[in-house]
């Protein structure tokens, strides 16, 4: 018999669930078993900034059962992630309450885990217009092609349906050219609308050296292969005219050594930093031994860190007819920042003031690898949800508890990886995440859920494609995959050519370009029922809270009306009645293996 009952999942125990604003009541209910003869409770609350400790007694208010209830208040005015646990005082001593790290229950013990409660400033939002959508990602020089005649200004300009460079001698130098373009982009509009994208995220398009172009070279200009300002504009009408929105990268961590700024290999018309101490850009920078040796991205030279208070950098970013200024105003929707946990607090302040000057409107995704509410990196406890800086991150925990699903089958890891998330972020943020299951920076997700012995060298990757049977599974997991990236919180981020069965292991083997032929109909099929019914539906995958539970061996997920069905075990599960699919329109009362079944209560 538990002898305390509380559930920080539940709102039977805690009220609001989750995070809270500096100006809500948080209410807690606390059962205590009789058995235990509390005298007082009370609730230990630490503010993890500073470790200051505040006290709240709780109150016993009535007997229920076997257990005394005890009951507190509170708000916390001070934003910033806090952490609480409870104490209980006996005729014996203090019984110290902490949480079960895998279910968020309490369990009476020494040095146990705290609940975190995140808290963020009341006057915190984020834009509606991005929420229960669905997100394109495009990798500009591979998605599509219109002939212009533009050809790169260096390097290798290859066929369409040729295969990616993985590098030779000289290692990886991504000069490799495909020439996607925004007229290709403007070509494929109809068929984006189709499968219900609200907004195409773009990796850089700035002009750039490489095919990739996180190494700026001008971020005043559109990379001339890719198009011209006139195109973009376009782009944003006709898109706009099809309920899609715009949102580009924004790498401000590092530019290209082969820039304005920096000019390494002298093609611009300036005097970059590399070339003289008297540059207007070399306090940007920050060199050990001037010119050669310098601060870079992961010790990749061609990509000179910036220097975290380089002031005249960030006037070109933020400042009046900057960067984020420029594009913003010609229609751009939002940012995602590149490895935004590397750019400095204030920095990431400045941008989004830069952007909410402009409009209210325009949103702000991190790059996060990690649970974003407690990130640490430069010595910063990042304050990214409370309110200054970011609306949303991409969501890899996402991502990686629904692969390990796929993979592990473990129900209760994968509930507990999702409520850790769920928990922690603020519910305005957490609707303005990327709900992701593969970006450029990882394996193509049907090749990551298959189950195959990885072939040793990268040529060897770069010819495989996965053997029949091999395929098949990855596809029926994909299939169960993406119901949980539409259903679960956020905003679904489909990365190009994942929808019609693109294949690929790591970059740039999952950046092929999107094929003219050869789709797998049936998994775009599924693509498109899943973009109708989350249109259908998104008011109820906004507003509805999520419940998640295991229940009869099957995975259950609830979310208002919609309620969710997934079988990963090897048998078939009997359902409790018969449940209408609303991707295939029949009912259904047993689920097979590896499957999955989306119903709306009436």
């Amino acid at each position: 018999m538990r002898k305390v009952l509380y559930n920080s999942r539940s709102t039977e125990y805690k009220k609001p669930f989750g995070a809270v604003s500096t100006t809500q009541e948080i209410e807690i209910t606390f059962p205590v078993h009789v058995s235990i003869c509390a005298t007082w409770v009370k609730l230990v609350l630490r503010r993890d900034s500073d470790g200051h400790i505040v006290y709240f007694p709780l109150t016993f208010k009535y007997q229920e059962g076997s257990y005394n209830v005890y009951t507190t208040k509170f708000t916390i005015g001070i934003d910033g992630v806090h952490y609480y646990r409870f104490e209980i005082q006996t005729e014996d001593g203090i019984l110290f309450v902490g949480r079960n790290k895998n279910t968020g229950k309490a369990v009476i013990g020494d040095w146990l885990p705290e609940w975190q409660l995140t808290v963020f400033k009341s006057q915190f939002i984020t834009p509606d217009w991005l929420k229960g959508g669905l997100i394109y990602h495009i990798f500009p020089d591979r998605f599509a092609r219109i002939e212009d005649g533009s050809r790169p200004r260096h390097g290798i300009f290859n066929n369409w349906n040729q295969q990616p460079s993985i590098g030779d001698e000289r290692g990886y130098m991504a000069d490799d050219f495909f020439g996607g373009n925004l007229k290709g982009v403007i070509s494929k509009l109809d068929y984006l609308e189709n499968i219900g994208v609200t907004c195409i995220y773009f990796s850089p398009i700035f002009e750039s050296f490489s095919n990739h172009r996180y190494d700026t070279g001008d971020y005043l200009k559109i990379d001339e292969l890719f198009g011209t300002e006139e195109e973009l504009k376009e782009l944003i009408h006709k898109a706009k005219a099809r309920g899609i929105s715009i949102i580009l990268d924004g790498v401000f961590n590092h530019t290209g050594s082969d820039s304005i700024y920096f000019n390494k290999l002298g093609k611009y018309d300036s005097i970059g930093a590399y070339q003289s101490k008297e540059s207007p850009y070399y306090d940007w920078f920050t060199f050990t031994n001037w010119p050669d040796e310098y601060l870079c991205w992961w010790g990749v030279t061609v990509v000179p860190t910036v220097a975290r208070s380089a002031k005249g950098y960030h006037e070109l970013i933020t400042g009046k007819n900057g960067v984020i200024e420029k594009w913003t105003q010609m229609g751009i929707r939002g940012w995602r920042l590149d490895v935004v946990d590397e750019l400095s607090s204030s920095f990431v302040e400045k941008i989004r003031k830069s952007c909410k000057d402009i409009s209210q409107d325009t949103v702000i995704i991190g790059e996060v690898w990690e649970d974003a509410s407690t990130k640490e990196s430069y010595g910063e406890k990042r304050r990214y949800f409370m309110g200054d800086q970011l609306d949303g991150v991409m969501n890899y925990p996402f991502k990686d508890a629904i692969i390990k699903l796929m993979k592990d089958c473990d129900v209760k890891s994968f509930i507990n990886s999702i409520y850790e998330i769920y928990e922690n972020y603020p519910k305005c943020a957490i609707d303005s995440c990327m709900t992701l299951l593969g970006t450029h920076d990882t394996v193509r997700i049907l090749t990551a859920l298959a189950d195959i012995e990885v072939p040793q060298t990268k040529h060897e990757r770069s010819l495989y494609k996965l053997p029949v049977d091999a395929y098949n599974i990855a596809k029926k997991r994909l299939y169960v995959a993406s119901v949980l990236q539409y259903i679960l919180p956020g905003v679904p981020t489909l990365y190009y050519g994942d929808e019609i069965g693109m294949q690929g292991f790591e970059d740039p083997l999952n950046r092929e370009t999107f094929p003219i032929s050869g789709w797998d109909e049936d998994i775009l099929n599924h693509y498109i029922k899943l973009g109708t019914f989350r249109k259908k539906y998104r008011d109820e995958l906004i507003n509805a809270p999520l419940e998640i539970k295991e229940k009869e061996g099957l995975l259950v997920l609830t979310r208002g009306k919609v309620v969710v069905f997934v079988n990963v075990t090897n048998m078939d599960c009997a359902l409790r009645g018969n449940y209408k699919n609303e991707l295939t329109e029949k009912f259904v009362n047993i689920l097979p293996p590896m499957s999955s079944l989306i119903s709306v209560a009436n």
